[in-house]
C-alpha cells in the first residue's frame, strides 16, 4: 500500500492511494489493544501486519535482527516502534514497543509531581540543575506488545505470570523499566519520528532494507544513500500520520491513534477506569490547586502538578486494567478526556472556579497536567501545548528585558537574478523571461534585457514612452487595462520600464515572458498558463511561477502595498522568517536553524515572552504540517548545511516545504490523476507464495539476487523456501 508518491509526504499522495491506506490503518487501529503510534502504524503497513489475528507472524521479519534488551541498568535508547528481544533466563520475549514514557523516581505513587520534574530536560538533577551536557540519561518505562507476532510467538498467561512474579526482566505490569543513556543532548531531544528514523537507519537497518518486505524502502525512494532513505522515511511517516489524522473513525492524542468506538465504550463503562473514573480524574485535576481554606480572600497562588499514569493506579480495581498494553490505552484515554474537558468547559484553560488547567509535560509519567489558582493572572496560550512551566519556574530569573520589535528582513538584490533568461534574439524580435519580484510589484517597474536597452538607447536616447501590452492568460487584466503607456529609463545598463500598473492578481514569483519587436517601442508581456491550477503553500495559481521567488518574497507582511513585519502574529513571523532567511533548495524549500529563529525574527535576543510565543507558534505549525522538522549540520565557520555533512555537529532545522498540490477544475470533465493511476500502475518487485510442490525457476532466483543487490545487499540473498520472485512490471486496463 506504500507508493513512491508517499515518500514525498501526505500531500503528494493521490486521494485513491490515501483511501486504500486509510482503510487498512483503520482496521489495524481497531484490531490492536494498544493505541497505535505513527511509527507502529508504519511498521504495520511496511512489514505486513495482519489485523485478522496473526499480527507480524506471516511477515518477513527476521527475529535474530532485533536488538536485545538485557541490562536494564544501562540500556540504549529504544523509540516507540522498535522491535526487540527481551532477554530472559530461557527463551527471549519478542515484542514491539508500542508506548514509552518517563519513569522519574521523584514522581509519587499518587501522581503528585515536584514542579521541577515537569518539562525538565533529559538528565536534570534537581531544580534549575540541568545535569550532564555530554551523555544525559533518564529512566524510561517501555510498554512492549508480546502478542504482536502472532500466537506462535506469544506467551501463555501462565508463562507471563511466572515472569511477572520474578520481576527480573519485566515488572509486575508486564512493562520494562530501563535506565537509558543518550550519546549526546541532541539525540536526547529528538522527537519520536526522528528518533525512529535514526533507529531504522542504524540498529534496524537490515530489517528496514530486507528484500522480503512487500516493497522495500530503497525501491520506493529509488536510491540507497542514507540521506535519500532518511527523507523517504520522514515522507512515509508524514503520509501515515496524515492518513490517521484524516480518519473519521480514529481519534489521536499526539502520535497515538485509537478508535472512536473504543473511546465511546470506555466513557460508557461504569467499571474501573471507565467514564465515571475519568470524570472523577478531570474534576480532581480541576480542584487540585484550589486552597482548602480561604483567609480573608487573600490566598497565595497555588500550583499543583498531576502525573496521569500514577494517578490512574489509585482508582479501585485499576490494577488489572493497567497491565500490559492496557496501560497505554488507559493513559491515552485519560489525556483525551482531560483535553476535551479543557476545550469544552474552560476559556483557553481558565475554569469558572478560577483555576487554570494546562498540559505541561507530554512525556513524563503518562503526561503531566498543571493546575494553578488563581489562573486569571496568567497569560493565555494554547492550554494543550506542553509548556514545561514546572521546570521553567525553577530557572533563575533573567535580567529585565524589553520587548523587541521584529526586524524587516532584507530581500535579495535584484541583480543577483540578472535581467532574466534570453529565449530568442533574431532579426525581428527579442524575447526574454523572468520572475516578477516583490520590489517590481511595489514600485511598479520591471527590468529590460541588455539587448533591448542598447538598441532603444541608440535610437531614442535615455528616456522614452513605451506602449506595454499585458496578456494575462485566462484572467481579466484588472486595473490598468490590457495596454498602458509606461516610461522606459535607459540611462545605464540596468534599464527598466517604470510606472507599470500591475494586474490585481499578479504575485511575487509569477513568470513573465516579454517580447520586443525591433524598430518599434512597444513591448508585450505575457504569462504562461499551467495545464491545471495548483496550490503552492497558501497561494493558488493557474500560471507558471519561480519557486525560489515565491518562497522568499510571497510571505506574510509582503504584498503590493509594502514589505514589513510590523503587526504580524507569532505564526506569521515564524513563516516569514523561515521563508526569507532559510537555506533555499532548488525546488523552493527553505530550512532554518531552529536555534537562531528568535534572533532572526527580532534582530537580537527577544524577551522571554516573545521567545515562548515563537516556540508555541513553531509547535503549532509543525503539528499542522505547515512546517517540518529536519536535521542539518554546522561547519567550523558557523554556516548551516542540509543534508548534514559527515564530521560536523548536527543541528535541528525547521523547514518550509511549499507542497505543490493539484486542484481539480471546478467545471470538471477532465480525467484526474486517480483515474490515470487506475489505467497504468507500476508494480515493484516482490515475493509471491508458491503452491505446494512448486519451485521457482533459475531465472527468478537470479532476478531476486539482482533485486537484493539493488537494495544494497552486495552478496545477494537467496529466495526463501516456498516463494518465487515477481519482477517489476506495469499493469493496467
Amino acid at each position: 500500500m506504500l507508493t513512491p508518491a508517499m515518500v514525498k509526504g501526505y500531500d503528494a499522495a493521490s486521494d485513491r492511494e490515501r483511501h486504500l491506506l486509510l482503510h487498512y490503518l483503520e482496521a489495524v487501529v481497531a484490531a490492536r489493544r494498544a493505541p497505535v503510534h505513527t511509527t507502529v502504524a508504519f511498521n504495520a503497513v511496511y512489514f505486513g501486519y495482519d489485523p485478522g489475528g496473526d499480527g507480524y507472524g506471516g511477515s518477513p521479519l527476521r527475529l535474530d535482527d532485533f536488538p536485545v534488551v538485557a541490562d536494564r541498568r544501562c540500556a540504549p535508547p529504544l523509540p516507540v516502534g522498535a522491535m526487540v528481544r527481551v532477554a530472559t533466563g530461557s527463551d527471549p520475549l519478542y515484542a514491539e514497543i508500542v508506548y514509552r514514557e518517563g519513569a522519574h523516581p521523584k514522581v509519587a505513587a499518587v501522581g503528585d509531581v515536584p514542579g521541577w520534574v515537569s518539562g525538565a530536560p533529559v538528565g536534570a538533577e534537581g531544580p534549575g540543575r540541568p545535569g550532564s551536557s555530554t551523555a544525559p540519561g533518564r529512566r524510561e518505562l517501555l510498554v512492549p506488545d508480546f502478542h504482536a507476532f502472532g500466537p506462535a510467538l506469544s506467551l501463555s498467561p501462565t508463562q507471563l505470570q511466572r515472569l511477572r512474579t520474578r520481576r527480573r526482566w519485566i515488572n509486575e505490569d508486564e512493562h520494562v523499566v530501563v535506565d537509558v543513556r543518550y550519546p549526546s543532548p541532541d539525540e536526547a531531544r529528538r522527537d519520536d519520528l526522528t528518533a525512529y528514523v535514526e533507529h531504522l537507519l542504524t540498529t534496524a537497518r537490515e530489517q528496514l532494507l530486507s528484500p522480503f518486505v512487500p516493497v522495500s524502502l530503497a525501491e520506493l525512494v529509488g536510491e540507497t544513500s542514507d540521506d535519500g532513505l532518511r527523507a523517504g522515511l520522514l515522507g512515509l511517516l508524514d503520509t501515515v500520520r496524515g492518513v490517521l489524522d484524516s480518519s473519521a473513525m480514529v481519534r489521536t492524542w499526539g502520535h497515538y491513534a485509537m478508535s472512536r468506538s473504543s473511546l465511546a465504550k470506555c466513557w460508557g463503562d461504569t467499571g474501573p477506569l471507565g467514564g465515571d473514573d475519568l470524570r472523577s480524574l478531570a474534576a480532581a485535576v480541576e480542584r487540585a490547586a484550589i486552597p482548602m481554606r480561604r483567609r480573608r480572600g487573600l490566598d497565595a497562588p497555588v500550583t499543583a502538578y498531576t502525573a496521569i499514569g500514577p494517578r490512574l493506579r489509585q482508582f479501585p480495581g485499576a490494577k488489572e486494567k493497567l497491565r500490559g498494553v492496557g496501560y497505554a490505552a488507559a493513559v491515552c484515554r485519560a489525556n483525551v478526556t482531560l483535553a476535551d474537558v479543557v476545550r469544552g468547559d474552560s476559556d483557553r484553560g481558565l475554569f469558572e472556579n478560577g483555576s487554570r488547567i494546562t498540559f505541561d509535560d507530554a512525556f513524563e509519567s503518562g503526561g503531566i497536567w498543571r493546575s494553578h489558582h488563581p489562573g486569571g493572572t496568567e497569560a493565555c496560550g494554547d492550554p494543550l501545548a506542553p509548556a514545561g512551566r514546572g521546570w521553567a519556574s525553577t530557572l533563575p530569573e533573567p535580567e529585565p528585558e524589553t520587548e523587541a520589535e521584529p526586524v524587516d528582513l532584507p530581500l535579495a538584490d535584484d541583480d543577483a537574478l540578472g535581467p532574466g533568461e534570453l529565449l530568442r534574439s533574431g532579426a525581428a524580435e527579442v524575447v526574454w523571461r523572468g520572475p516578477l519580484r516583490l520590489t517590481h510589484l511595489i514600485d511598479g517597474w520591471f527590468p529590460l534585457h541588455p539587448y533591448v536597452i542598447d538598441e532603444l538607447r541608440r535610437s531614442h536616447g535615455s528616456r522614452l514612452t513605451s506602449r506595454l501590452g499585458i496578456d494575462h492568460v485566462g484572467r481579466t487584466p484588472g486595473e490598468g487595462g490590457r495596454h498602458q503607456y509606461v516610461i522606459a529609463e535607459l540611462s545605464d545598463e540596468s534599464g527598466r520600464l517604470t510606472g507599470i500598473a500591475w494586474p490585481g492578481d499578479f504575485f511575487p514569483g509569477l513568470m513573465l515572458e516579454l517580447r520586443w519587436l525591433r524598430r518599434g517601442t512597444a513591448i508585450r508581456m505575457t504569462t504562461t498558463r499551467l495545464t491545471e491550477p495548483v496550490q503552492v503553500g497558501d497561494r493558488i495559481t493557474e500560471h507558471c511561477y519561480d519557486p525560489h521567488v515565491l518562497t522568499r518574497e510571497d510571505v506574510p507582511g509582503s504584498d503590493r502595498h509594502g514589505d514589513s513585519a510590523v503587526g504580524l502574529s507569532p505564526r506569521q513571523l515564524v513563516m516569514r522568517t523561515v521563508r526569507r532567511c532559510g537555506l533555499l533548495t532548488p525546488d523552493g524549500h527553505a530550512l532554518l536553524d531552529r536555534t537562531v529563529l528568535p534572533t532572526a525574527v527580532y534582530g537580537r535576543r527577544p524577551a522571554r515572552s516573545q521567545a515562548a510565543a515563537l516556540d508555541s507558534a513553531v509547535a503549532e505549525l509543525l503539528s499542522e504540517r505547515r512546517l517540518e522538522p529536519a536535521l542539518g549540520s554546522r561547519d567550523t565557520w558557523g554556516q548551516p548545511h542540509h543534508p548534514a555533512r559527515d564530521g560536523q555537529p548536527t543541528i535541528p532545522l525547521v523547514g518550509y516545504r511549499p507542497v505543490r498540490q493539484r486542484l481539480t477544475r471546478p467545471w470538471g470533465g477532465e480525467e484526474t490523476d486517480d483515474q490515470g493511476a487506475l489505467a497504468h500502475q507500476v508494480v515493484a518487485g516482490h515475493l509471491r507464495r508458491l503452491r505446494p510442490d512448486c519451485s521457482p525457476s533459475d531465472a527468478q532466483r537470479s532476478a531476486f539476487r539482482e533485486h537484493c543487490r539493488r537494495l544494497g545487499k552486495a552478496d545477494g540473498w537467496e529466495l526463501p523456501d516456498g516463494y518465487t520472485f515477481v519482477t517489476e512490471h506495469t499493469r493496467g486496463r
